[in-house]
């Protein structure tokens, strides 16, 4: 079915790709008619309920009902952002033939946005790869599963051979299901390699590291749904109006409420138009404008006192840096004049509890990690954590984003946040049944670079290469790496590379690479954006509409998905490409010792189980198949708000048992919906901070002060708990027989050292939540970390930026030459100003229509007729400066090279010197559309420039987040 444009004059004039709807020109209002739409289309678009939604099925299609042919109806989770909405499917005789939202579901209640209410087309989409292709001197050839399987397996063995394991990477995927992107990092670890990653490093690695070395967990600490309890709610670097629109309809239930509502933001936005007070900052000044709020805190005595005696560590050391940023300064650097930073400061002073939002405007910085743990110092100031209405909201990105950051695809961790020390391999070596030694020597040896020794250890201790730097493990210099040689071969199962930065070096690092596997339902932007003629495979790969599974939301809640349809075309599972390529390549007895796998498909439910018997440290244990899959069918008794059943077989129970749901599934714990809530025992839900940094700080205690959770037996701070510690409170006694055999198996001779996180019976945490405790201790949060390179949040100057006469006073880091196995430039890029010829910052962001790199959204005749451009917003002034008109076809160029051709939007939503422009576009390449490069029939209907082609260098000093909310362009008229 093709798509045309509907104004062919204007596809002419603008030079974008062309598109329409059932290969005739027609008008919104026709579209909106025909596809179901009408009224309903500006509804989803505000993400109101829609009754009429189940007619989007499409008019004109080969799936309409069947007369006379009963309906199944499926329960599956929307596939695009994290709010977790509830999707009906309607099933006829294997057919997806009808759709409508969940109006059971507590999260979106009968609610989709554009995205949601059109996922029926991602499932059955046309412009699908049908089966398994490879590139033979330039073109698309269809080979076999077999053929694909076989013929990367010999490469990939070949290369381990020459040049050891850590010459292959992986991309694993946000969007699989928790167990799809569990089995991604196994699968690498049985390879022998930490060389695997995913979207998270380069959407909120930064708030994952800020927050969990803050409180303890890095992780949304209250829901969407209690924001109907806030009292002032500030997004900074959030628009959820645009980028999480069903998330709004809580949003705006809490403004209905009373809570004030700030917004800040370089942009208006959508979400800045619902806000009381809205505040434009410049790009990449987050912590000067955080500590300038906190300057009228405490200079007002606004701060809550007693909470920060009893509760927080270090704030003193924060308060000396705030009172650094009067006024003056912050206006100078930020651009908000006293009033303003008073107002918003006084909003929330008066407002408690209330809420901080942010999203990847504050974490996409090299100084990322800076901001997000000033965000935690501001809220920890006013007493906001803990309590209902209050939190850190951190509204993820993808559909599974949280999921696969708990227990997922990480360099940097094995599932659970485990680290990657011998004991947590070791761990997780009883978790797989596998003898630890035969999985150690599955790694190379190595120059241990990063623990700036030099010396020789095993890869499996070092973190390997983030997604954000694969690009430098294939191009940079072998000498300078931390591991023997270069990559050589790069898998990719779920993940757009349009999404990062540098284009130009991906395009060189994907001409070098010997070996590309794309694993994914559509083409990606990386399988034409490179002049590669050979070696590059693609696997059709089912979406999660095709399998059953769980998906953990923004909120911790994990929620299972049913199958709705079986696999098109010749698709196979994440779970089943796995599968065969570990097969091949000899370790598949191992990986799935204890998960059945029945037609080549590993049972979904097997690894749930795996993960439930290994996930201690962050409470995925209690949430069982049978679990899941009982509140699956019982959404309708959790309250909207509480998120907890009233009645029925789940009462008492949170929706989606959000995590951490102690101990084992027949504990029963109800899930924990607010993190650090002391108000509410811990077996029904509450929490304290968690003693993560140890019990004293330079001779400082570093546990709470007279705070404990309701009805706990210690009646103070405690460190975590350890089964020697049980034993001096006497607790041991408490244990089953069958619990204390599993940990002296454990300990062996040192069974005291056993801790809540390695004993895998779960005996500890029962025992510890029995007597009221947390297993994790209860400590003060810190707003101090002293393993970090700025231990307190200071300003840096961006690499590249706008105002270079900062430089002086707030400089990047030196360089780095080894960090995450590769040099890492900071000061040597910020030693040259590039404000002059290139002066207008150049920030991104989502749109409502599309989600991530956009080849799943673009590829939706639905979505595609409602954004057909790739476009850059412009303020007035900086068009008419360079006599560029609204509609026209420009040039951005950015200081490393990359240049994009986009139409302009001349419109007052940017400030004057800032251009913005959306990430979700591709298979076009500075200029020159793609699509000839497309296995036939496969484009997407909408192409455009990836943004990032034009985004230069820059990564978070922890984390390796790259920078592209703070970079600078020159924009002419093409």
């Amino acid at each position: 079915m093709k798509l045309i444009k509907k104004q062919v004059a204007t596809a002419a004039a603008t030079g974008q790709s062309s598109i329409g709807l059932f290969g005739q020109a027609i008008d919104r209002r026709t579209f909106l008619r025909r596809s179901g739409l009408v009224l309903g289309g500006a509804a989803v678009a505000t993400a109101l309920p829609v009754s009429m939604m189940k007619k989007a099925r499409a008019a004109v299609d080969n799936f309409a009902p069947k007369a006379g042919v009963k309906a199944e109806v499926r329960k599956s989770v929307c596939t695009h952002c994290s709010v977790g909405c509830g999707v009906i499917a309607e099933v006829q005789n294997g057919v997806w033939t009808g759709q409508e939202p969940d109006f059971a579901s507590p999260f979106n209640l009968g609610a989709h946005c554009a995205k949601g209410a059109s996922v029926r087309e991602h499932g059955m989409g046309d412009k699908r790869i049908k089966y398994p292709m490879k590139q033979v001197d330039g073109k698309w050839k269809r080979i076999s599963w077999d053929e694909a399987i076989n013929e990367i397996g010999d490469q990939l063995l070949k290369i381990r051979k020459t040049s050891g394991p850590d010459s292959f990477w992986m991309a694993g995927s946000s969007k699989a299901s928790n167990e799809g992107s569990y089995l991604q990092r196994k699968f690498v670890a049985f390879w022998g390699t930490n060389n695997v990653d995913h979207q998270a490093r380069i959407c909120h690695s930064t708030t994952v590291a800020g927050v969990a070395n803050t409180w303890g967990y890095g992780a949304m600490t209250n829901s969407y749904n209690d924001m109907h309890n806030c009292k002032s709610m500030i997004f900074v670097g959030s628009n959820a109006a645009e980028a999480h629109p069903v998330a709004m309809q809580h949003v705006l239930r809490g403004r209905e409420n009373g809570a004030k509502v700030i917004v800040v933001d370089p942009r208006f936005t959508r979400t800045a138009a619902h806000a009381d007070q809205y505040i434009r900052i410049r790009p990449g000044s987050d912590v000067p404008f955080i500590w300038g709020l906190m300057w009228h805190i405490f200079k007002n005595g606004w701060e809550d006192k007693e909470y920060i005696r009893q509760r927080v560590y270090g704030m003193d050391e924060v308060q000396k840096e705030v009172m650094k940023w009067d006024p003056k300064l912050v206006e100078n650097v930020v651009g908000v004049p006293e009033k303003e930073m008073y107002q918003a400061a006084k909003t929330m002073a008066d407002n408690r509890p209330g809420t901080i939002v942010w999203c990847m405007g504050g974490t996409q910085h090299h100084v990322g990690n800076n901001n997000t743990r000033a965000y935690c110092a501001l809220q920890l100031a006013l007493g906001n954590i803990g309590k209902s209405g209050g939190g850190a909201n951190i509204f993820r990105g993808h559909d599974n984003v949280q999921g696969a950051t708990d227990i997922g695809p990480n360099c940097h961790s094995l599932p659970g946040y485990y680290g990657l020390a011998e004991g947590s391999w070791k761990h997780w070596a009883r978790v797989w049944d596998v003898d630890f030694d035969w999985l150690q020597n599955r790694f190379d040896m190595s120059k241990q670079y990063d623990s700036g020794g030099g010396k020789e250890a095993y890869t499996m201790n070092i973190p390997g290469m983030p997604v954000s730097r694969w690009i430098d493990g294939i191009l940079e210099d072998k000498t300078n790496l931390s591991q023997k040689d270069n990559i050589r071969a790069v898998l990719f199962q779920g993940h757009a590379v349009n999404s990062q930065t540098r284009g130009p070096e991906m395009k060189k690092a994907l001409e070098k690479v010997e070996l590309v596997v794309i694993s994914d339902p559509y083409p990606t932007h990386m399988a034409v954006m490179s002049d590669r003629k050979n070696n590059t495979y693609l696997l059709p790969t089912c979406t999660q509409f095709e399998q059953a599974g769980s998906v953990t939301a923004s909120n911790r809640s994990l929620q299972w998905r049913e199958k709705v349809i079986d696999p098109l075309f010749e698709s196979k599972t994440d779970a089943e490409v796995l599968y065969l390529l570990a097969k091949k390549l000899g370790f598949a007895k191992e990986m799935f010792k204890h998960i059945k796998v029945e037609n080549n498909v590993p049972v979904v439910e097997d690894v749930l189980r795996e993960v439930n018997r290994g996930t201690w440290t962050i409470g995925y244990t209690g949430q069982s198949p049978e679990r899941l899959k009982r509140q699956l069918e019982n959404k309708h008794t959790f309250n909207a708000t509480t998120l907890k059943a009233e009645g029925g077989p789940c009462d008492g129970e949170y929706y989606g048992l959000p995590w951490p749901c102690w101990g084992t599934p027949e504990m029963k714990h109800p899930g924990t919906p607010i993190l650090y809530d002391p108000s509410m025992p811990v077996a029904k839900g509450g929490l304290v901070f968690r003693a993560r940094y140890g019990v004293e700080h330079n001779g400082t205690n570093i546990l709470a002060e007279g705070v404990y959770s309701k009805g706990s037996e210690i009646k103070d701070g405690y460190p975590e708990f350890t089964y020697g510690i049980l034993q001096k409170l006497g607790w041991d006694k408490d244990l089953t027989a069958k619990e204390r055999a599993v940990i002296m198996q454990i300990g062996k001779d040192k069974p005291e050292t056993v801790n809540w996180k390695t004993d895998l019976s779960g005996g500890i945490q029962r025992v510890v939540i029995k007597h009221g405790c947390a297993p994790f201790g209860n400590a003060k949060a810190r707003v101090i970390v002293w393993e970090f390179p700025d231990p307190v949040p200071i300003h840096r100057e961006p690499l590249y930026t706008s105002r270079y006469d900062l430089v002086k006073n707030y400089p990047t880091y030196e360089d780095r030459k080894a960090f995450w196995r590769l040099p890492t430039r900071y000061a040597s890029i910020q030693a040259k100003d590039y404000s002059k010829q290139f002066p207008l910052i150049f920030i991104s962001g989502r749109l409502t229509e599309y989600e991530g790199g956009g080849e799943e959204s673009r590829s939706n005749k639905w979505l595609a007729e409602l954004q057909q451009n790739m476009f850059v917003e412009i303020n007035p002034a900086d068009a008419n400066d360079r006599n560029i008109h609204n509609g026209q076809m420009v040039w951005i160029d950015g200081p490393e090279g990359g240049r994009i051709k986009v139409m302009a939007m001349v419109t007052e939503r940017v400030g004057r010197g800032v251009i913005w422009t959306p990430f979700h576009f591709g298979g076009w390449y500075e200029g020159k559309d793609l699509v000839d490069k497309y296995p036939e029939g496969t484009a997407p209907y909408v192409r455009g420039e990836a943004c990032n082609t034009a985004t230069t260098y820059g990564y978070d000093s922890v984390t390796q987040m790259q920078e592209t909310k703070a970079t600078l362009c020159q924009i002419k008229a093409a």
